[in-house]
Formats: structure tokens, sequence, C-alpha cells
């Protein structure tokens, strides 16, 4: 079945640095596009970065631009998210979703000094 497994989170300070990882088994990586979301608490869910299939188009919300990286390794059936200079406001829970709708079980991020 379709699996999703996000790893990386934790605690940064702000201004450090920290890369999410999405593990993906189960369908064809390759040919997914794939989304990084997160959600924090009592606020709506936001989508932070977004990548296509073979890597070559990367999108970003406006508040992470020139700070997060998203890439992907289709070989190692793999996705990253690189947040560079994260501040405490984007304390929250980083989702990994694959079209056409998978969603990863998250993995919380906290920054704070």
């Amino acid at each position: 079945q379709v699996q999703l497994v996000e790893s990386g989170g934790g605690l940064v300070q702000p201004g450090g640095s920290l890369r999410l990882s999405c593990a993906a088994s189960g369908f064809t990586f390759s040919s997914a596009t794939m989304k990084w979301y997160r959600q924090a608490p009592g606020k709506e869910r936001e989508l932070v970065a977004t990548i296509t299939s073979a890597g070559r188009i990367t999108n970003y919300a406006n508040s992470v631009k020139g700070r997060f990286t998203i890439s992907r390794d289709n070989f190692q059936n793999t996705g990253y998210l690189q947040m560079n200079s994260p501040n405490p406001e984007e304390t929250a829970v980083y989702y990994c979703v694959v079209s056409p709708g998978y969603w990863g079980q998250g993995t919380q991020v906290t920054v704070s000094s």
C-alpha cells in the first residue's frame, strides 16, 4: 500500500537549519508531484512548496522563498525540504503529500531558542 514516512523534524533554533525527509513506497514515486504542507496550532493548513515529478519545476509560498528548498531523489524514492533560517512562527507539523492525494503522518518542527 501507499506509504509516506516523514522524518527529520525536531527542535531548531531561529536562524538554524533542518532537513525534512519523506520516504515513499507502494507507488511510482517518480511519476508523482510532491508537496510539503504545514499546519500550526490554531491555524489553517498552508502549502509550503511543490516539486514536479522529475524535479524540474518548483514553487514556494512567498513566506519561504529564498530560505526553504524542496528537492527529490527519484532513485531513492525520497523527497526533501531543506529549511534554512526558520522563525518561531514556522513551528508546525509538516506533511509530505504526493499526487493524487496521499498524505504522510507529519513531522513536528519546533523553532525556538
